[in-house]
């Protein structure tokens, strides 16, 4: 079963409650909406050649410029790559790349796109390919000489998932990382020996790409792995699972290379009952892993898992309220120590918002800058900062678009919050 299907309600469903909480095992989080800073939309979606409905967050280049994805619009309405510049005093939007979808090419980008060692694009698709079930692509600029205004770039489709028992399916949300070898590492959220979604590896190979799975996941340890992965500087891979755990909700988990192989481990379980780890995990400097929960369910919200003697402790930094929201992709961390995300369906409005949890005094205070439709709504992806502190991210909804499903306006923004 892919994201699509399995989350259309959660999609679409914006809850009716704004999130307000009393942070879980005893730590007080203090609910402040963030007065002081500024939400603008650089970018509202129109549906067409630009795209409509980026669910990931934004890559930034040392020019300041900012690339994504939207998972439709397009040529085929069915995503586009694209690349926000500054211009004098406002942003200019470029398509670099519309999907054509099967067989040929993907379609339907969930997942954003990281640059690679040798300076191109790299992401999925969740859908399209050989197969149907999603595709691996590189996105550079066309070696020719370009004499119009929009210069579409040169994709590569690397792989192809084919979903039997030896491959996965349907990637997701999560963005792939590379080692120091420039080999490329991602997860499928279906697909493998147990149909439950695999861990991958694609090294370069004669010109090609040779793909080796590193985990076939079960329900036993974890299942459905949904968000990307993170490498620490020992070389071991973490990442989460969608499903599982001791409440069905997901696992923590971490992959060691060992001689040949990798050894799977298990770190923790998902303790928010009622939401899903669908994102990946972030560590700081002292070794502790940060996530979110709040996918195909209500309430979720923001962990810290804390390494201690050989094992980790789960802990719930700040829980969220309500059904079919809650933060759904990697939290963010700054130099300080704070903590920034987002989350669907809440704030003052129901219509999302960006958050920040700050370290006070043995706990954490919650602040927040509230959607209200027009300036976005629904935001799914993280939040990248620059050196001046501002945060920048997108909207799945919102904005002046023309889009309009079930009555929810509006086809997505890139959004800036200043101080």
């Amino acid at each position: 079963m892919t994201y699509q299907q399995r989350s259309a309600t959660s999609i679409l469903s914006i809850s009716l409650q704004t999130a307000m909480a009393l942070i879980c095992a005893g730590i007080l989080a203090a609910d402040v909406p963030a007065q002081a800073q500024t939400l603008t939309v650089l970018h509202s979606f129109t549906g067409g050649n630009d795209g409509k409905y980026p669910t990931a967050g934004l890559t930034m280049d040392r020019a300041g410029n900012f690339y994504g994805t939207t998972a439709y619009g397009g040529a085929s309405d069915v995503g586009v790559v694209f690349r926000l510049s500054p211009a004098g005093s406002g942003w200019v939007l470029t398509p670099l790349y519309s999907f054509q979808g099967p067989p040929n090419d993907g379609e339907i980008p969930y997942s954003g796109v990281v640059f690679g060692p040798d300076g191109s694009l790299y992401g999925t698709t969740n859908d399209g390919g050989q197969y149907g079930r999603g595709t691996v692509y590189r996105l550079r600029p066309s070696p020719a000489a370009c004499h119009s205004v929009i210069c579409p770039w040169e994709e590569t489709v690397l792989h192809s998932f084919g979903g039997s028992d030896r491959d996965g399916s349907y990637p997701g949300y999560g963005s792939l990382v590379f080692d120091q070898a420039g080999n490329i590492y991602g997860t499928a959220e279906n697909g493998g020996t147990g149909g439950s979604g695999v861990v991958f590896e694609l090294t370069p190979s004669n010109g090609g790409w040779t793909e080796s799975i590193l985990r076939n996941f079960v329900e036993e340890g974890g299942y459905y792995p949904f968000g990307g992965l993170i490498f620490d500087s020992s070389g071991n891979l973490y990442g989460t699972t969608s499903a599982g755990g001791t409440d069905d909700t997901g696992v923590i988990y971490q992959l060691s290379p060992s001689g040949s192989g990798w050894i799977y481990n298990v770190l923790a379980s998902n303790e928010f009952e009622n939401a899903s780890t669908c994102s990946g995990v972030v560590m700081d400097g002292q070794g502790n892993l940060f996530g979110t929960a709040g996918c195909f369910g209500g309430g979720g919200g923001v962990f810290e898992l804390t390494p201690s003697n050989g094992s980790w402790t789960f802990n719930a930094l700040y829980t969220f309220s309500g059904s079919n929201t809650g933060p759904r992709d990697s939290p963010t961390l700054d130099a300080a120590g704070n903590i920034h995300g987002t989350s669907s369906g809440t704030g003052l409005y129901n219509e999302g918002e960006v958050f920040k949890l700050t370290p006070s005094n043995g706990g954490w205070t919650y602040t927040s800058v509230s959607f209200n439709g027009s300036n976005g709504s629904d935001p799914m992806g993280s939040v990248i900062l620059d050196a001046a502190g501002n945060i920048y991210g997108t909207a799945y909804y919102g904005g002046n678009g023309s889009c309009n499903v079930e009555g929810i306006t509006g086809c997505g923004v890139v959004w800036e919050i200043t101080p």
